[in-house]
């Protein structure tokens, strides 16, 4: 109890100092150990050496951070859409935890302002150093505050101000109609092909599709109906085409 009161004192002696005032505005809590804070958005750029000469970026924080995340939005989701499938699960968490998809969050916070990197680092060209430092905070509110309170962020203070999920569900379930949007743009034809349908129950089916683009195999995905093995190849699809800038190179008639 003794120490609970001494972390009191400690956090509103420290609360209208800076840099504590503004991690509070991006937080909505006042850090207890700082110092893993000021870590998690130095760039490796700006690797400093620690009294022991052990290399000091954000780099092992954002490993950290990278499972810690994937651990609360699996834990979120799992309790808010308890009715949906594995399928719909895994694609909704996969666009939370997408690189760009944090980057943009990352500036909507406002990190960009606070991560400390080279001037020689030009931003369009590592556009995914304010993404990575999201992930590097999320290990240092672990290593600071525990499990509970990375939940809570993400929860309370993401989830209620930067990150409309509702609207991410939404999107979520239409990749399969971007696929073909993209098809036809670009003049492709496509397929969805049923390889297999096992039966596991009387109640349960898996479904396992094949998505085929010009006669050339994309991916294979597994659903528990038609419809979501579709979509979750097509989310598949979506992924590649989005991560892979030469996709469409790849139907150059030769």
């Amino acid at each position: 109890m003794f120490k609970y009161f001494l972390r009191k004192i400690r956090l509103l002696s420290n609360a209208r100092k800076e840099p504590y005032l503004q991690f509070f505005h991006i937080l909505g809590f006042y850090p207890d150990k700082i110092d893993y804070y000021l870590l998690a958005l130095r760039h490796r750029s700006m690797t400093k050496s620690s009294a022991s000469g052990h290399s000091l970026s954000n780099e092992r924080l954002e490993f950290l951070g990278d499972a810690v995340l994937n651990s609360v939005v699996t834990d979120i989701l799992f309790t808010r859409y308890d009715r949906q499938r594995e399928g719909f699960l895994t694609n909704t968490r996969s666009k939370l935890v997408k690189r760009d998809f944090l980057n943009q969050l990352a500036l909507e916070m406002g990190l960009d302002k606070l991560v400390v990197k080279s001037r020689h680092i030009a931003n369009a060209i590592n556009s995914n150093i304010y993404g990575n430092a999201f992930e590097a905070l999320i290990g240092a509110i672990y290593l600071d505050q525990g499990y509970k309170q990375c939940k809570r962020f993400v929860e309370k203070r993401l989830f209620k101000t930067f990150i409309d999920l509702d609207k991410v569900v939404v999107d979520e379930k239409n990749y399969k109609s971007k696929i073909i949007e993209f098809c036809q743009k670009h003049h492709l034809k496509y397929e969805f092909v049923l390889l297999e349908e096992e039966i596991l129950s009387a109640n349960s089916h898996v479904f396992h599709t094949e998505l085929i683009i010009n006669e050339k195999h994309i991916c294979e995905a597994d659903g528990a109906s038609k419809k979501e093995s579709q979509q979750n190849a097509s989310y598949k699809a979506f992924c590649m085409i989005e991560e892979n800038p030469d996709f469409l190179k790849e139907f150059d008639s030769p």
